[in-house]
């Protein structure tokens, strides 16, 4: 027997009452099949006493009996409920004076209803962003400072130099921990030190030996200098010079053109600008789509996905500080911190979900494919890298997530207002370098 009762929002509770011989039965069959094989110092193989083997196994025979039960009437009401389970129930036993049945509930959320409004109102604005020579000299003159060489220079240094440098600082007269370094290196304009640092070292020659003074900000990283003044004495020891390669043939066979032909090199580079161009465009039109979304369907969110959620974004920024060389703790990351993104990544799984149902958005292979033909193109051996994702299910499914956004997308678009809108190459780049 069981019933659901209705609680607060998503949740939902199911009692349950299991028939107490029905479980005794079930314990003492197992504990019979157990008998047959289990080894005793003292018997031989499948003479041990029934006594004895309650007493040994009992216990945890009896508890994976019941988990067992309840997990199958909760199974068997859900279903004959047609409820949808978010997240986990949380299986509680009660107590009562019947000894003739066990009684235990289970606590739970649900799937809420999702109805996508109306996006009929909503204005899209996609962008037009033209690749012209000029974007094309930007993105080659980025390369080139990618690709930045620095070499010795005898002269005062200034914006854009590297140097070496000993420096050892004092406060009130005495050393601090970390005012001292030997043949450290930094650029001028690179952000690294302080500004009085920097202007004191513009200006300075390989050999020369200066001290200054320079005041720490109230906000310093180091809070026991933060707000006070130290004096520094700073040596160069050596001075660098930038030197952006020469446009040739060798910086062509750099970018991976074999043959190192300029206008080979040119078209590539217009060729990957304008992949990332249209990126970055179709990014920006997902984004206010997904936005748009979400604003004209408001939701009740179960709170275990929510969790969930929030956990596994967790896990992934642990596995990215520690592919960057940070042990686990040395960042505590905070479930708390991430819920608004868990929130919007529910919601949207959620609005998602039912678009693919209701409207039939599925992906099909010929869609999965075209993602993962699309995605491989970035790479060196695009059919390699094709193969390679056929061979991971996992990475396979991330595509087919894709597809169904594109689809999705796709479909919102065909009900929504679109403009396009002419755009600076810079502002969808995001960049004036």
């Amino acid at each position: 027997m069981a019933n659901v009762e209705t609680l607060e929002g998503l949740e939902r509770r199911v009692s349950m009452t299991l028939p107490a011989a029905d479980i005794e039965r079930q314990v003492d069959a197992r504990l019979k099949q157990l008998a047959r094989n289990i080894k005793m110092p003292g018997f031989r193989p499948g003479k041990v006493p029934m006594k004895i083997v309650a007493q040994t196994y009992g216990p945890q025979v009896r508890s994976e009996v019941l988990s067992d039960a309840v997990q199958k009437s909760f199974t068997e009401v859900v279903k004959e409920a047609n409820l949808k389970v978010a997240g986990f129930p949380r299986i509680e036993k009660k107590d009562g004076a019947d000894t003739a049945s066990l009684e235990f509930s289970a606590t739970f959320e649900v799937y809420p209803e999702v109805k996508v409004g109306d996006l009929s109102n909503v204005t899209v604005e996609r962008p037009q962003v033209s690749v012209d020579d000029a974007a094309v000299g930007k993105t080659i003159g980025i390369l080139r400072k990618q690709r930045t060489r620095f070499v010795a220079a005898e002269r005062a240094a200034k914006e854009g130099d590297r140097l070496t440098v000993d420096f050892e600082g004092t406060i009130d007269g005495e050393p601090f921990q970390g005012g001292k370094a030997e043949n450290f290196v930094f650029g001028i304009d690179d952000g690294r030190m302080l500004p009085e640092f920097n202007s004191a070292a513009r200006g300075m020659a390989p050999g020369e030996t200066k001290t200054f003074e320079l005041t720490f900000p109230a906000d310093y990283h180091g809070k026991e200098v933060a707000g006070k003044k130290a004096s520094f004495k700073l040596t160069v020891k050596k001075l660098e010079e930038p030197q952006l390669p020469e446009l040739d043939a060798e910086f062509a066979k750099s970018l991976g053109v074999a043959d190192g032909d300029l206008d080979k090199m040119r078209q590539e580079i217009r060729a990957n600008v304008e992949r990332e161009t249209a990126k970055r465009v179709e990014a920006r039109v997902k984004s206010q789509v997904l936005q748009a979304m979400l604003d004209a369907t408001p939701i009740v969110l179960p709170k275990s996905l929510i969790q969930m959620e929030a956990q596994s974004l967790v896990e992934r920024a642990a596995a990215d500080l520690q592919a960057r060389g940070l042990k686990p703790g040395q960042v505590p990351l905070d479930p708390a911190a991430f819920e608004a993104t868990a929130k919007r990544r529910v919601a949207l799984g959620l609005i998602i979900g039912e678009l693919a149902r209701s409207e039939s958005l599925q992906p099909k292979p010929a869609d999965v494919r075209a993602v993962v033909e699309q995605e491989a193109q970035t790479y060196e051996s695009p059919a390699e890298v094709v193969k390679w994702f056929y061979m991971q299910p996992q990475r396979l499914s991330e595509m087919e997530g894709v597809a169904l956004e594109a689809n999705v997308v796709k479909w919102v678009l065909s009900k929504v207002k679109v403009e396009d809108k002419p755009m600076a190459f810079d502002d969808l780049m995001g960049a004036n370098a």
